[in-house]
């Protein structure tokens, strides 16, 4: 049943298309009181098309087109919400990592998308935004104490991401952005909170799988050697738990059996 507009919550999130933000569109439909603003490129591309075949998508999911660099868009989108999750930001091409024009195409648009979100939201009274973060906003830090969890205290310091090649980096860029969030929150007295997705990496058990995955079990247990880890202990308190990697790897699988992707 679509709640009523004196019930619901009308919640925006921005590059609604994307692999993170998909999921939380479903989670948000899968919760009766709750309507849906979701920004998309381009409202004719296909690859959106599974947003509409989401549960209850038909009655309370409304994808408007919005680039967060046109303000206007973006305040088109965020128009009569109560709360935005923040996903949306540049990508560099894979593998390479590179950018032909990295400060402009990646880090500033990182930056003034950002910015345009927050603006849209304080204007339009948004109680809470939500900017999601990744671990490399907190790991690239060279003072941090050997062996304590990477958490919200930490940032990846500027000139080693420079120093490492990473500047030109999505996340580097995000770990920016996130620094102006807060600058501007500060300012304006905004409710803003920020998200990072913690890295688990836990025994792995799949015996009979292609010699594809294998590699790639191969590359995450070296990657399990690493004693680096992070703090998940805000999330924790929240109710959150954590999805153990045997079943994480297996919906994987299966997900790219049914793609295609292997056969």
């Amino acid at each position: 049943m679509e709640p009523s507009p004196a019930t619901s919550t009308t919640v925006c999130v921005t590059g609604a298309g994307g692999f993170l933000a998909s999921w939380v569109l479903k989670l948000l439909l899968s919760k009766d009181h709750y309507v849906v603003h979701g920004t998309v490129r381009d409202l004719r591309d296909g690859k959106n098309a599974h947003l509409k075949a989401l549960e209850n998508a038909g009655k309370r999911l409304r994808l408007f087109k919005a680039d967060v660099l046109d303000y206007d868009s973006v305040t088109s989108a965020i128009a009569g919400c109560d709360g935005v999750f923040h996903i949306a930001s540049p990508v560099t091409p894979v593998p390479s990592g590179l950018a032909t024009n990295p400060e402009e195409d990646v880090i500033a648009t990182a930056v003034i998308g950002t910015l345009n979100v927050l603006k849209a939201s304080y204007e339009a009274k948004v109680k809470r935004v939500v900017v999601v973060s990744s671990v490399a906003a907190v790991f690239n830090n060279p003072n941090w104490p050997k062996g304590k969890p990477f958490n919200e205290d930490s940032w990846s310091d500027e000139d080693c991401c420079r120093k490492k090649g990473e500047w030109y980096s999505y996340f580097f860029s995000k770990t920016l952005a996130e620094r102006e969030a807060f600058v501007y929150a500060a300012k304006t007295g905004m409710d803003i909170v920020t998200i990072c997705p913690a890295l688990v990496i836990g025994p792995l058990m799949q015996p009979t799988v292609p010699t594809s995955i294998k590699v790639f079990f191969d590359i995450v247990k070296v990657e399990e050697e690493d004693s680096t880890t992070f703090s998940s202990e805000k999330l924790q308190k929240l109710g959150w738990t954590f999805r153990h990697m045997e079943e994480t790897i297996r919906d994987s699988f299966e997900s790219y059996t049914a793609l295609g992707i292997l056969t």
